[in-house]
């Protein structure tokens, strides 16, 4: 029954009845059809505004709780639906409770652009087997990584045979967590024969770039399977005895030797392991060299040998950091220098091993171990089982360093098989790991795991 009062304050009353304006057949409380002019309107429950024009809301639509209750659907959402498109006006703010939205040029909603994501975004790249996150202009491994139960597989690639006495492009691998020879792997077949290269990583795909007389191949590898290598790319220059090494996404090379001139060089260059493509300008030694070695810590990569080969006083260590570009920066120096030498690392220390000191009083069996996050001199560390002259390169898996192949003076009848390993933690003799099958030297080694794996 309706009642109409008029008085200090005029109320309209109506029980049980339903009110329609605009129309003579309400099916709501309050059912208005047309133009609705309301200030201050308090709306309690679900409530729905519906425009039936095209266009924005004139001025501000507010939708409140009270007691700071959230408010929207049920589910505590604020839900924009049309099936032409969304657009918010410039100025435009939701109200919700506590928590506010205010839009001043544009509203994206989440889920649906094709925008960067936002800085320290995180997200896990099976391919690398890494945690990523997002710098707001790449993506950059966190560190650490993932063991998926493989890791540790060490690949001696090409080279040169001593039984030939000629170039080879045969790959085979060991296990560096247990003791053995080496298994064929395949062949770095992309770019023909080669020695003298330098090998990098990312944990999943190894990379193999320079060769002997000088040129500027990239193969690349699938390291946990077995097959031959494919086309990657080409250096920024051509050139071999080149030192490598890489952190969980970009693999970087280090001097070397162009053939027949200009020599001994000082350029670096980078790539992006993920991908293919050509090497790129990173910066510069702060001395050309050749034949020297390299190693990485998570962040940093380090050259050990700074002079050409034989020159008294090559002592010199560089220090790169890997996710920049950049010249090199002198780091520390070595207790008898590095010539020819070969270096494997974990995260914290490196081992350079084989033939180290001026060509007429070099050490072949010495070993010297490297902090690479304190910088300063290499010490002394212990000894090979033989004397290696050159040719020989280390493969790690974090706890261990091996070293096979390489001869006792430059001469093929010399040539060594033997395998030596030592472990990281502990110091003295190296120990026999394995035997190598064919004396072989100038191999590029490449493994899955080592320092720079899990950095940026």
């Amino acid at each position: 029954m309706a009642k109409v009062r008029i008085g200090f304050s005029t109320q309209f009353e109506l029980e049980n009845e339903l009110v329609g304006i605009g129309t003579d057949n309400p099916t709501n409380t309050l059912q208005a059809l047309g133009n609705i002019n309301a200030t201050n309107a308090k709306a309690v429950g679900v409530t729905t505004l519906t425009n039936s024009f095209h266009g924005f809301a004139d001025t501000k639509a507010s939708i409140s709780g009270a007691g700071g209750a959230k408010s929207g659907s049920i589910s505590g959402e604020i839900i924009i639906e049309g099936t032409a498109g969304v657009t918010v006006s410039s100025g435009t703010t939701f109200t919700s409770g506590p928590e506010n939205l205010t839009v001043t040029d544009s509203f994206t909603l989440p889920g649906i652009s094709d925008d960067k994501p936002s800085v320290g975004t995180t997200r896990f790249n099976e391919n690398l087997a890494a945690l990523e996150f997002y710098t707001g202009s790449e993506w950059r491994a966190v560190n650490s990584y993932v063991d998926m139960g493989s890791r540790g597989r060490g690949l001696f690639t090409a080279g040169y045979r001593g039984d030939s006495e000629a170039e080879t492009d045969m790959i085979t691998y060991v296990e560096v967590s247990t003791l053995g020879n080496p298994q064929d792997f395949g062949n770095l077949s992309a770019n023909g024969t080669g020695s003298r290269r330098g090998g990098c990583s990312n944990g999943t795909r190894g990379l193999a770039g320079g060769a002997a007389p000088g040129n500027d191949y990239i193969d690349y590898l699938t390291i946990a399977s077995t097959g031959n290598s494919l086309d990657f790319g080409n250096l920024t220059v051509g050139r071999y005895y080149v030192s490598s090494c890489s952190s969980s996404t970009r693999g970087v090379w280090m001097g070397g030797l162009t053939y027949p001139s200009p020599g001994d060089r000082d350029t670096i260059d980078y790539v992006e392991i993920a991908a293919t493509g050509n090497g790129l300008d990173f910066g510069n030694l702060s001395a050309s060299e050749n034949n020297g070695s390299a190693a990485a810590s998570p962040t940093r990569g380090f050259c050990f040998g700074l002079a050409p080969t034989g020159a008294v006083g090559n002592i010199g260590i560089n220090m790169i950091t890997i996710a920049s570009t950049g010249n090199a920066v002198d780091f520390g120096d070595g207790s008898f220098g590095f010539v020819r030498c070969a270096a494997g690392s974990n995260n914290v220390s490196s081992l350079i091993a084989g033939r180290q000191g001026p060509s007429d009083d070099y050490r072949g069996d010495m070993i010297q171990k490297f902090n690479m996050a304190s910088g300063g001199n290499a010490i002394n560390f212990g000894e090979l089982t033989a004397s290696k002259a050159v040719g020989n390169s280390a493969v790690t898996n974090g706890t261990r360093a091996v070293w096979g192949g390489g001869f006792t003076d430059p001469t093929a009848a010399n040539m060594l098989t033997m395998i030596d390993y030592i472990e990281f933690a502990t110091s003295g003799s190296a120990e026999t790991f394995g035997d190598m099958g064919v004396k072989r030297d100038f191999y590029t080694a490449i493994n899955d795991t080592h320092g720079g794996l899990g950095g940026f």
